[in-house]
């Protein structure tokens, strides 16, 4: 078998009322997929998404030819371009779909298959009053998840102490808490700094009071040193990731006992095949590892398979904040969108590769480019 094509869509999602995430200070009016295809000359295709595939463009004879079952050499090529241009991840998730096709088995069990789910966290994206976050808590309760990540940064961290304290009182210890506190980076347009130590200590010790299962984000994304003494100052689990970009950032991470609770992105950073040797790391040093997810519900889906195949993962993000984000707006680009079940799992499904199927219909409605 050999790969005869790389295809590459992009698409655009509009939407009304805008989503008001808390990490943008621009309202957010449509949703943005890409979508990678791998053909072969046996007829499989593989499919991924996630981030944009920005500097692929001219690399496809490097894959062209090629046996789709490399993956290793082609994690290679994408660490070489991802260098120079990029990151082009999606296409290491579409090779890890086309391999359980070619071999009709689930991404899950070709990596190990330890489990055959992971229970959801309900990750929420905007910035509620304390009576209406309290609320959406409820009805997170509700639907099953027995977790929920909170956002803070509305502008005096008291503000945001005073909503969780609202959510703590109205469900008790019937959700785990997380909050993301988002200091690890900025959009471009978003010059205001990040936290020092001293700002986020008190910050941290709220959270224990509170009994919040871990703080993300609560530095710069380059204040190893600082995520170390706060690890050590608190109790409260130190997490974080989503954004850095290198494998080596993660070991000097581990190395240097800046976490917790480890997050890179499969759609994002290292694909599958990069992030097996993080989750690795993060088991030899008695961390948490748990993908961060907020891309769309191709990306969720793998992250997923990466967890349930090599660690059991103790929750695993799910973006998911109705009627701003839900599963309409993520998950577009499915003909099925990712679901939890009623006690809050994420279950693995028995098809052969990542398990879900495009929505062409709806992907030629919206492309774009």
């Amino acid at each position: 078998m050999k790969i005869t094509g790389i295809e590459i869509t992009q698409h655009r999602l509009d939407y009304d009322p805008p989503f008001h995430a808390s990490w943008d200070t621009k309202p957010r009016t449509s949703f943005d997929a890409t979508v990678v295809r791998v053909h072969t000359d046996e007829g499989i295709t593989g499919v991924g998404s996630g981030d944009l595939m920005v500097g692929f463009a001219g690399h496809e004879h490097l894959f062209v030819g090629q046996d789709p079952l490399a993956i290793e050499r082609h994690y290679r090529v994408l660490e070489n371009i991802q260098f120079h241009y990029g990151r082009c991840w999606p296409l290491d998730l579409a090779l890890w779909d086309l391999a359980g096709k070619v071999t009709g088995q689930p991404v899950f069990k070709l990596l190990g298959g330890l489990t055959d789910r992971v229970r959801a966290y309900a990750s929420s994206g905007t910035l509620r009053d304390p009576a209406a976050l309290s609320e959406a808590a409820e009805g997170y309760l509700a639907q099953g998840f027995r977790a929920l990540k909170i956002r803070f940064h509305r502008g005096d961290w008291r503000k945001d102490i005073r909503a969780l304290e609202a959510v703590r009182a109205r469900v008790g210890d019937r959700l785990e808490l997380m909050v993301d506190c988002n200091q690890g980076w900025r959009m471009p347009w978003d010059t205001y700094p990040a936290w020092s130590l001293k700002d986020a200590l008190p910050v941290a010790r709220e959270l224990e009071r509170l009994g919040v299962y871990w703080m993300e984000e609560p530095l710069h994304r380059a204040d190893r040193e600082g995520m170390r003494r706060l690890r050590e100052m608190t109790s409260v689990r130190i997490a974080g990731g989503e954004m850095t970009r290198e494998l080596y950032e993660f070991r000097d991470l581990i190395a240097d006992g800046c976490l917790d609770v480890v997050q890179p992105d499969a759609a994002l950073v290292g694909g599958i095949t990069g992030l097996r040797r993080i989750a690795a790391m993060a088991q030899a040093a008695n961390l948490v590892f748990t993908p961060h997810t907020w891309t769309n519900g191709m990306g969720v889906t793998a992250n997923a398979h990466l967890v349930c195949g090599l660690t059991e993962g103790v929750f695993l993000e799910y973006p998911y904040d109705p009627p701003e984000w839900g599963l309409d707006r993520r998950d577009y680009m499915m003909a099925e969108p990712l679901r939890v079940d009623a006690e809050g799992w994420i279950v693995m499904p028995d098809a052969p590769g990542l398990g879900y199927a495009p929505d062409e219909d709806r992907l030629k409605a919206t492309q774009v480019g």
